[in-house]
């Protein structure tokens, strides 16, 4: 079966290519059943390469996509057309290119993958944000790579794990709450823990960096209740990863 691909529902320019895998497709065996894309979660890596290839087939990608050695921080890469060895890997949790053909990707199995481009049709971003990396600034670091102003930028909220099945401790929604005391509207109490919203946080940091909300699209997905479509590391532990990315084709 091939691959089961999400395009963003958005209207970015017509050069802006841009989706999100599902685990339905690919080769991988359970507990990783499907096209799981990550090598780093113990599945068998020639099965892992088999789905990476499958994918660049499937989204007919111009070339393979620049994977990152995602660590839950705030660092952003900037590729100006290079490649590198997908097993010496950069530390980053969001890359952002102005190049043609260069494909930023991220995964998750949970934590939120943002995809950004501007009106033009001159820069892309993917953006890895769990918790961590939203708390410590990784949209924020990405967006001030990015030479458009944010009036300018369209951002796609990927499939992530929706607030119903997200439960966090006093410590992080105190967290939040420290750099902005809205920041109180995306946590609803559930017993001496939090349930938090990942999309909200994530619109509240877009916004407040004067990003349009009508601009900001997405966030219809859950990777926890939607088991057949979507790898969870908290619903499953043990579990593959799925992919966002987005490039720009020559005008």
């Amino acid at each position: 079966m091939m691959p089961r691909l999400i395009k963003p529902n958005w209207p970015a320019p017509a050069n802006v290519q841009a989706l999100s895998t599902t685990r339905l497709g690919g080769v991988s065996h359970l507990p990783y059943a499907g096209l799981n894309l990550g090598l780093h979660v113990q599945d068998d890596s020639s099965l892992v390469w088999q789905n990476r290839q499958l994918l660049m087939t499937a989204a007919n990608l111009p070339q393979q996509p620049y994977w990152l050695n995602q660590t839950h921080s705030s660092d952003v890469v900037s590729l100006v057309g290079q490649s590198h060895d997908a097993e010496q890997l950069p530390a980053a949790d969001a890359s952002v290119t102005m190049m043609t053909g260069q494909v930023c990707l991220v995964m998750t199995a949970d934590c939120l993958p943002l995809l950004i481009c501007d009106k033009a049709g001159t820069q892309v971003a993917a953006i890895h944000a769990g918790w961590r990396g939203l708390l410590d600034g990784v949209i924020e670091n990405t967006i001030d790579k990015l030479s458009a102003t944010p009036n300018d930028l369209l951002v796609w909220l990927g499939p992530a794990i929706s607030q119903t099945y997200f439960q966090v401790g006093c410590e992080v929604r105190d967290a939040f709450i420290a750099h902005d005391s809205q920041a109180s509207d995306a946590f609803i109490a559930d017993g001496d823990k939090w349930l938090a919203d990942l999309y909200l946080l994530a619109r509240k940091r877009l916004q407040a960096l004067s990003i349009n909300a009508t601009d900001i699209y997405g966030g219809d997905y859950c990777t926890y209740r939607q088991t057949d479509l979507f790898y969870s590391y908290r619903r499953d532990g043990q579990t593959g990863r799925q992919a966002s990315l987005i490039y720009l084709e020559s005008q």
